[in-house]
């Protein structure tokens, strides 16, 4: 029997999609996505074959000719693989508002993993306080307390993607002790454990920190060791933004390093990067340190953004000692005139040791203003920190400090830090997954009273387009490795992140010689394209490019989940 019958007949089998024997052909699937090349998330190299999806699983892979479906989608000259998980995702309030999750769907994102340091849960009644009355242009009310409970409000509302999330470092460091720059006490810091333990259980895919800001910075590495333990009980990870990504940038690896060895448990590096022009060059030192670590045995990996910018707030400009107490208090000293200039000597370069990223983009020029809580001040959206500095005759770190008094918090911005070089350089590491860092928005409505970093509609089609097609850094299917079942890999996540029978049907089909990023930094507000059809756990969510209007996304929970 040729090899394609057998590969059919076996399918059939499988599946139980043959006719009986003497009646009529009945329908074996739901759904049969016909002719494309699939990319299965193994890195392999693509085969010719028919996806067949039962309910929310994949159900055969092969020649599926001799089996019919209720619906059937013609896939000849595109790529059918498994929907792309985004390791870092700021959609956690937009699906809060709008569960389409549109700018990520139409880059074939089906999972979005939330966390960078901070989460939707834990949080008690302070937080509660804190966090209405600090919402922006998105209102939305807070009846969960803890992560599972937010993450199974979304599913209830209703996403199009599957969501996932770590529990944030600096979430439980606030529950317990506030926004105090001091080490926990014995009792807090095992109170603290029990948070972690307890997302844990509810299916936290381990404990994720962002030590750049406060009060993130305030934790000692010992402290973050106990919190990566207690993760590490239920099978879970550490993943963080490393404490210093420019002049220690070497410094902060070893610290992720130390900590993964000694609380025995995988790690992950967000956004790798080399951030400021004088340290460009710390990139391949960076790599090698992972290397040996991984080399020894450790767990370490990363991910990364496919662009040579970076966005945060203006508090990134700012050294953490100015911001304890929290946003009130941040605010309060930056009227206090000999606050003021002993703050404008250390942004100017004359600190000792912070991750200044007003020195990292070059100066106030290097910085892009791209969103603001007060509408009297969006007028500047679009503007550099240097060409603000110039309007109002106020030195840039000065003006810096006025914006943040003046919106009564933090500004929204883009920092050019990075080099193209590097870039390159981080794609091809083998084991270097993507994450947008953004939110996923619409091109309507609330989102388009402020700017955005273009990663937030581009970043996944930028890969594919620019990387891929173009420069041909990486071949396709090590780029769609990369997409899925690499980062599933990573997250311990049980039938996610490949096209296999029994798999889940998160399916994307694609076009590889046309998908293509289309936001740009002066107009970030555009849909990528070139993604025509998005399964997730088995149903349509993107049909022909347009979105159906349907939310069948679940939550994605880590190994140390004890539910049903």
């Amino acid at each position: 029997m040729p090899l394609r019958r057998r590969a059919a007949a076996l399918a059939c089998l499988l599946a139980a999609a043959c006719a009986r024997p003497g009646g009529p052909a009945a329908p074996g699937y739901d759904v049969i996505i016909r002719g494309g090349t699939v990319y299965d998330g193994s890195g392999a190299p693509p085969q010719a074959a028919d996806v067949g999806i039962r309910g929310d699983s994949i159900a055969a892979i092969g020649d599926l000719s001799g089996a019919a479906a209720a619906r059937e989608i013609d896939a000849r000259g595109l790529a059918v693989a498994p929907g792309f998980i985004n390791m870092l995702s700021w959609a956690n309030v937009a699906l809060l508002h709008d569960g389409r999750s549109q700018g990520d769907i139409r880059q074939g994102v089906t999972l979005e993993v939330f966390g960078e340091g901070t989460s939707m849960g834990p949080i008690n009644d302070s937080m509660r306080a804190r966090s209405l009355r600090n919402q922006g242009d998105i209102r939305y009310d807070i009846p969960w307390a803890t992560l599972g409970e937010y993450l199974e409000h979304l599913e209830r509302r209703g996403v199009s993607p599957n969501v996932a999330s770590f529990i944030g470092a600096t979430t439980v460091r606030i529950h317990e002790i506030g926004y105090e720059n001091r080490p926990p006490t014995p009792a807090e810091l095992a109170r603290m454990e029990a948070l972690v333990e307890q997302a844990m259980r509810e299916g936290a895919l381990g404990v994720g920190s962002s030590l750049i800001y406060a009060p993130a910075d305030f934790a000692a590495t010992d402290e973050l060791v106990a919190l990566a333990r207690a993760a590490g009980r239920h099978g879970g990870m550490y993943i963080s933004h490393i404490r210093n990504e420019g002049s220690a940038l070497l410094e902060a690896v070893d610290e992720l390093v130390t900590i993964a060895r000694s609380a025995g448990v995988p790690a992950e590096i967000y956004h790798l990067k080399a951030s400021g022009r004088a340290n460009w060059g710390k990139l391949d030192s960076a790599v090698a340190r992972v290397e040996a670590a991984r080399a020894s045995g450790l767990r370490i990996t990363a991910d990364m953004y496919t662009y040579p910018a970076s966005s945060t707030g203006l508090d990134a400009t700012m050294p953490t000692w100015v911001q304890e107490g929290g946003e009130e208090a941040w605010i309060a000293r930056l009227r206090d005139p000999a606050i003021r200039e002993r703050l404008r000597r250390e942004m100017a370069g004359e600190g000792d040791g912070y991750d200044n990223a007003f020195a990292n983009a070059g100066g106030p020029d290097g910085v892009l203003l791209v969103s603001f809580r007060e509408d009297s001040l969006r007028y500047l959206v679009g503007r550099t920190l240097g060409e603000v500095s110039r309007m109002r005759g106020t030195p840039p770190e000065e003006t810096a400090m006025d914006l943040v008094i003046q919106n009564d918090g933090d500004v929204g911005c883009v920092y050019f830090t990075m080099s193209e070089e590097n870039v390159r350089k981080k794609v091809a590491i083998p084991w270097v997954s993507f994450g947008s860092d953004g939110g996923s928005y619409a091109t309507e409505g609330v989102f388009l009273n402020s700017g955005t970093h273009p990663r937030a509609y581009g970043n996944f089609a930028r890969l594919l387009g620019k990387y891929v097609r173009e420069e041909k850094v990486i071949s396709l299917e090590e780029a769609v490795r990369k997409l899925t079942l690499l980062p599933a890999t990573n997250l311990g996540l049980r039938r996610r992140g490949a096209l296999r029978p029994g798999y889940f049907a998160d399916v994307v089909v694609f076009d590889p010689a046309t998908i293509t990023d289309h936001a740009t930094f002066e107009r970030p507000h555009q849909y990528a394209t070139g993604v025509r059809d998005v399964f997730v756990n088995g149903t349509q969510v993107l049909r022909n490019g347009e979105h159906t209007g349907a939310m069948p996304g679940r939550v994605v929970r880590g190994p140390g989940w004890v539910g049903k």
